[in-house]
């Protein structure tokens, strides 16, 4: 049977690779259209923003211009667009929705499921690019790389880089602190391994596998890996519970030449606390890749300070990144498109 399939993709998440991969698994005998966003070239919406759009998050889009484009589609597939209630109720021939991201943030869930629809996600779709990336940020500070960088297009050069007081630390000197112990925790701990650094793990609702226990990786409290590590790396999900978990008092539990690093989402930490902590000496450095608004304001004092390397929100960006979502999207749609259960249905 011929199946009416709309693709949205964007500057990242390309329509093409979602076509490529879809025709792999499913053939070329079905309608397929597709249509290519303007991010990240243009900024993303939040629902607070806009009216009829309450409670989606990080959209690219106009929804008429969506709903236009999908048409009378059964399967839509999407990274960014987003899915409100009022959308639903004007595709009723949508049954199910494939998201290209970890968490559905742009689709109203309520409301998929009250109109019947199937939606899939990606979960861990980035998490072997944010644990690659976490190591470069790791050595970047540990290393003097962003110093030395800095130091050298300003057209000086750091010969004292070199005494004794100023040289980098080797990770296999080093206890790395891993807290949040999800998909990108796993892959991180996985390649610290090779620096032979010790690494401690801290999240309540996991367990190590006995693999981690006989290479060394040891479960310890919060305030433990915060005493203890030479460098904390952040990953946990953002909940109540762990909205600015990285806060005055987690700061001050942490050694003083200590490297902070968050390559997770920027409601983890409070960043008036961080600020404080390495004016002030009660840690050594920090590498942010994420924020608690985006872009951050020009003005915002952290970017003044010669204790931190900032990137863009970019650990996720590679291209099997891109091509690792596709795969999953299209093994669902296959699934849908067969009868059998979908490997990441989120309704």
């Amino acid at each position: 049977m011929r199946r009416e399939i709309a693709i949205i993709g964007d500057n990242f998440m390309l329509p093409d690779v979602f076509e490529d991969k879809l025709i792999d698994v499913i053939g070329p005998n079905h309608y397929i259209r597709k249509r290519q966003d303007n991010w990240p070239d243009q900024d993303l919406e939040h629902g607070y923003a806009v009216d009829g759009m309450d409670g989606l998050k990080e959209y690219f889009g106009h929804p008429d211009e969506v709903v236009d484009f999908v048409g009378d589609a059964e399967i839509f597939i999407t990274h960014l667009a987003p899915m409100s209630r009022v959308m639903f109720e004007k595709m009723p021939n949508l049954k199910m929705l494939a998201v290209s991201r970890g968490g559905p943030v742009s689709i109203d869930m309520n409301a998929a499921k009250d109109h019947g629809v199937t939606v899939v996600n990606t979960p861990g779709r980035n998490a072997s690019a944010v644990a690659e990336f976490t190591i470069g940020a790791i050595l970047a500070e540990s290393r003097n790389i962003r110093s030395g960088h800095e130091a050298l297009r300003l057209g000086v050069y750091r010969g004292d880089l070199y005494r004794a007081d100023n040289v980098g630390r080797e990770l296999s000197e080093m206890t790395v602190g891993v807290i949040g112990y999800g998909k990108v925790g796993v892959l991180l701990v996985k390649l610290l391994k090779a620096f032979g650094c010790r690494i401690l793990v801290n999240d309540p609702y996991v367990q190590l596998t006995s693999e981690d226990a006989k290479g060394g990786v040891k479960m310890v409290s919060f305030e433990e890996i915060l005493s203890q590590s030479d460098v904390i790396s952040l990953h946990p999900r953002v909940t109540e519970e762990t909205k600015g978990m990285m806060n005055a008092a987690a700061f001050a539990k942490m050694k003083a030449n200590s490297i902070f690093v968050n390559t997770a989402r920027g409601p983890l930490c409070d960043y008036d606390a961080l600020y404080e902590a390495l004016t002030t000496g009660q840690i050594g450095q920090a590498m942010l890749e994420t924020f608690a608004v985006e872009p951050p304001p020009a003005d915002w004092k952290l970017l003044k300070l010669p204790n931190v390397t900032l990137t863009p929100h970019i650990a996720g960006a590679s291209m099997r990144t891109v091509t690792f979502a596709a795969e999953q999207v299209a093994e669902d749609v296959r699934r849908y498109i067969a009868g059998e259960p979908q490997n990441n249905r989120c309704t």
